[in-house]
């Protein structure tokens, strides 16, 4: 038999190990290594710490920083898995310089430094700009739609959480009541009673919860000119019901502005409203104050630098605060492609998803063949009746449409009802309204400054900008949230949303410096 050099696993050895050598460099530990000691000033940090005379030492907010922004790079949000990587992972250890912050050390931090990480945010981005990172050709603005640390169910106007509150009475009443029973039995199942006073006490709690917030909260407003009452939250009061491709959420939106030069994220916000119309004045005005208090320009924008943004930012007031500030800025309408001839044949090469619903239809009565009045606002169908006004709508570009339906008892009996219904026979079923239409208001329309932005976006030039939107965000966006794993926020509170965002966006900054910087 050969012979083996011996070898024993139930043996114990010491190794050394030179922390230092561990951040090797050209990698991403080396690069947050290398600028938390040299470039970033954590003197941000001095104020949150009072034991100068007493007190027990704290961590140094370098080595937290270190540790947390390497997780948030391997997608590590938890701070138990932090506090068990500094346990167990050499690189981790070597940040930390083998310390090991307990997770509530690291949870305070992340959640409690938020004003800090925003300064940190812009120092970092001061360093892009001194190693000629930054462009400032083109910003591409985008929103990122995620769960937060909050349950929809716990969502509702201040009348549907009324109504949830006087359900969970009478829920209560019927447990009591059963839980009473029971008690008169001589031979009551104990494991019954047992769970009635389960769900009394579960139930007292969610009572409770929705009583307390509708005594010390207050309605809240939407956005817009109508500012509608919308759903509060019970959990997080600032987070908000959001629609998504993968359904209905309760969240907020992460908005970036980009860089085109490296995708360099310029400005990162959350809000907690699921409509970006009013969040890109604010993203545009944080851009300018912080280029102007970097010292990079006094206006960035009066450089004729570029401003891009999807259909979801443009309305009528975006377009206008674009058009008075000479920001030279490219917002297209939902409507846009369909005006451009190369999409022409989009419908038959996607499918379903993109055919001409009016495709089949029969041809009924035009809206042409009413009779509207925009003085006094009326609408006489061609039968000779008078239509139901539901009022006036305000369309995304800003323009007023007076919405119009007829009777549905004038409309079954209408001779008329097979030239101006799609589905006359239905009008003998169903309840409601008849025949619908809509006119534009034209005539007392302000200036409209989504035509003037219609025409740029239209253009040779404006198509040809344009076309870069996507491939300068939306890659930032797949980093943050495929590679680095960010999927929800674990945190409550716009503040410390905007903090965890600001985290991710740092990181991604990072990286960027790691790859195209000068970093040792």
């Amino acid at each position: 038999m050969p012979k083996y050099i011996p070898y024993d696993y139930n043996q114990n050895a010491m190794v050394v190990i030179n922390y230092l050598d561990q951040l090797q460099p050209g990698t991403f530990e080396h690069a947050i290594h290398y600028l938390i000691d040299n470039k970033l000033d954590l003197s941000i940090f001095h104020c949150k710490y009072q034991n100068e005379d007493n007190g027990r030492p704290a961590y140094d907010p370098a080595v937290l920083l270190k540790i947390i922004l390497f997780a948030y790079s391997k997608g590590i949000t938890s701070s138990r898995e932090i506090q068990w990587c500094c346990e167990t992972n050499i690189i981790f250890k070597a940040l930390s310089c083998d310390t090991v912050p307990h997770f509530t050390t690291i949870a305070a931090f992340v959640s409690g430094s938020s004003v800090q990480i925003a300064q940190l945010f812009e120092q970092v981005l001061l360093v892009c700009h001194q190693q000629g990172l930054l462009g400032n050709e083109l910003f591409a603005i985008d929103g990122c739609k995620m769960s937060s640390n909050a349950a929809k169910e716990w969502s509702g106007t201040f009348k549907e959480l009324s109504a949830k509150r006087d359900k969970l009475k009478r829920q209560i009443r019927y447990h009591l009541e059963q839980h009473k029973k029971l008690d008169a039995q001589a031979n009551a199942d104990d494991e019954r009673k047992a769970r009635h006073q389960q769900s009394i006490e579960t139930l007292n709690k969610a009572h409770d919860k929705i009583e307390h917030f509708l005594k010390t909260a207050s309605p809240r407003m939407g956005q817009g000119k109508r500012c509608k009452e919308v759903k509060s939250n019970i959990t997080d009061n600032e987070s908000a019901k959001m629609t998504t491709s993968k359904g209905t959420i309760q969240g907020y939106n992460g908005v970036a502005a980009v860089d085109k030069k490296h995708q360099i994220i310029v400005d990162a916000q959350a809000f907690g409203e699921g409509q970006e119309h009013h969040t890109l004045v604010p993203v545009l005005e944080k851009i300018k104050q912080r280029y102007k208090r970097m010292g990079i320009s006094e206006d960035i924008f009066a450089g004729n630098t570029i401003v891009t943004a999807d259909t979801g930012f443009a309305n009528e007031a975006n377009n206008r605060f674009l058009y008075e500030q000479h920001i030279n800025g490219y917002v297209p309408d939902n409507q846009f492609r369909k005006r451009d001839p190369k999409f022409s044949e989009q419908k038959q090469k996607y499918g379903k998803r993109h055919q001409d619903k009016t495709k089949g239809q029969k041809p009924i009565f035009p809206s042409t063949a009413f009779v509207f009045d925009p003085i006094a606002m009326t609408c006489i169908c061609p039968a000779g009746n008078r239509l139901t006004n539901w009022g006036i709508r305000t369309e995304p570009n800003g323009r007023q449409r007076v919405l119009f339906s007829g009777r549905l008892l004038h409309c079954r009996n209408c001779d008329l009802k097979e030239q101006c219904m799609q589905t006359p026979e239905s009008a003998n079923h169903r309840k409601g309204s008849g025949r619908q239409v809509s006119f534009l208001l034209r005539a007392n329309a302000s200036p409209n400054y989504t035509d003037w932005m219609k025409q740029r976006v239209d253009s040779e030039l404006g198509k040809q900008i344009y076309s870069h939107r996507m491939s300068v965000v939306e890659p930032v966006f797949g980093n943050i949230g495929t590679n680095k794993g960010l999927k929800r926020f674990s945190l409550r509170g716009k503040t410390k949303v905007q903090g965890q965002w600001q985290l991710f966006c740092m990181v991604h900054n990072l990286e960027k410096v790691s790859r195209y910087g000068k970093v040792g």
